[in-house]
């Protein structure tokens, strides 16, 4: 799924739109007991309590795609008869009426998910007459010729709210504040079967992770037989080891820069379309290629790819750089610059010594304006010299 599947699939959690039919849910304390179930049409609940889940809903479908989103395709083996996809597709195909299968879904998540506090899971039906579009782009609302069918699941925290002190209206007085167990935002769900082409796609699911850097991998295989890709975080990590490992002792700070401006360039240039840019083991060596990275440096590199990330891994390339700054670290000093003036920070031999060299222009310290030695003519540059060879001014 892209951002404006996404965001057509969330344009129906609002009272005007609604294609919900059921919801369940079963609160789980922490020693995974479950203590109370609901079972009902959507639209029986309150309008009050209909808002409150749209939000839950709306947070389980945002994030970013290819971050806090994952499109996970099913093995072929997970199609089979018998296994998680197909229990799946028997609870969709249930409309949430069959006790039994939702139980066994309640007791297969209690089982694999690894969460030491109270939660609340969350499942709803739902179904979306999916209106025809012309060539621009405009909803028909009475062309429909296909609905799509799914289920989305929202895991909650519930958490003991603040202690404090609060006002009673009616007794006019300040006292001391009746504590709740309170639902919270989701930490983790996902949308099946997946929404792609504005069609059901039943080899799929769209997995959500509120805290990037926590997908839960055991979860995911053993509930949905599906690979946790790599997080963010650990795709950062394997392309930095990438980069220096194929470089090795050509890992300067030149070429290093000219691989995130190239990163950088990639995203800019495809910033309008719905879909992540998601980098190949194939395109990632065409862009270390492209960098002016020897061939001979490149001999090893779909082994060394392999074991950095895994073989078939792929890296989306808003996780591995950042467009938004640049840092530039030694042991001692940190500089962070905007990506697009980082050709300002040179690389020069001062005194023998590497050193990183910055120009000197409207110059703050600690908030307060100051004035260079060097502003009668004097060469104006913040120079920042590195621990040795090896470490100064080279990434």
């Amino acid at each position: 799924m892209n951002k404006k599947e996404i965001s057509e699939i969330k344009k129906q959690f609002t009272p005007a739109n609604c294609d919900i039919t059921r919801i369940c849910g079963c609160y789980v304390d922490a020693e995974k007991n479950k203590k109370t179930e609901l079972k009902e049409a959507f639209l029986s609940l309150s309008e009050e309590e209909m808002f409150k889940y749209f939000e839950i809903f709306k947070k389980t479908l945002s994030g970013t795609l290819g971050k806090n989103l994952m499109n996970m395709e099913f093995p072929l083996e997970e199609e089979k008869e018998g296994v998680k996809h197909e229990f799946l597709m028997k609870l969709r195909k249930s409309k949430l009426k069959d006790d039994q299968l939702i139980e066994s879904f309640y007791d297969k998540i209690i089982e694999n998910y690894d969460y030491p506090e109270n939660y609340y899971i969350i499942l709803v039906h739902a179904v979306y007459d999916i209106p025809g579009k012309t060539s621009d782009g405009i909803e028909m609302d009475d062309a429909s010729e296909e609905i799509y069918e799914y289920i989305l699941c929202s895991i909650c925290p519930v958490k003991l709210s603040k202690a404090g002190l609060c006002y009673n209206a009616e007794a006019n007085l300040i006292q001391d504040r009746i504590r709740d167990w309170i639902v919270e935002m989701p930490e983790n769900g996902f949308l099946f079967p997946v929404f792609n082409d504005r069609s059901t796609d039943i080899h799929g699911m769209l997995y959500y992770a509120k805290n990037a850097e926590q997908l839960h991998d055991v979860f995911v295989d053993e509930m949905f037989g599906c690979t946790a890709p790599l997080s963010a975080g650990g795709q950062r990590d394997s392309f930095n080891l990438l980069v220096e490992e194929t470089l090795g002792e050509d890992c300067q700070y030149d070429t290093v820069v000219n691989i995130h401006e190239k990163l950088n360039e990639i995203i800019e240039a495809q910033k309008d379309s719905p879909d992540p840019v998601v980098l190949t083991k194939s395109e990632v060596k065409r862009l270390f290629e492209d960098c002016g990275v020897e061939e001979e440096k490149l001999e090893t590199f779909d082994d060394q790819y392999d074991v950095a990330a895994g073989e078939k891994a792929t890296m989306v390339a808003s996780n591995i750089t950042n467009t938004r700054k640049f840092e530039i670290k030694t042991p001692d000093v940190v500089i962070h610059v905007e990506p697009d003036k980082v050709e300002l920070v040179e690389t020069r031999i001062i005194d023998g010594r590497k050193c990183l060299v910055i120009p000197m222009e409207d110059v703050e310290i600690n908030g307060i304006r100051v004035r260079m030695g060097g502003e009668n003519g004097d060469d104006s540059s913040i120079v920042a010299p590195g621990e040795d060879e090896e470490s100064a001014g080279v990434l």
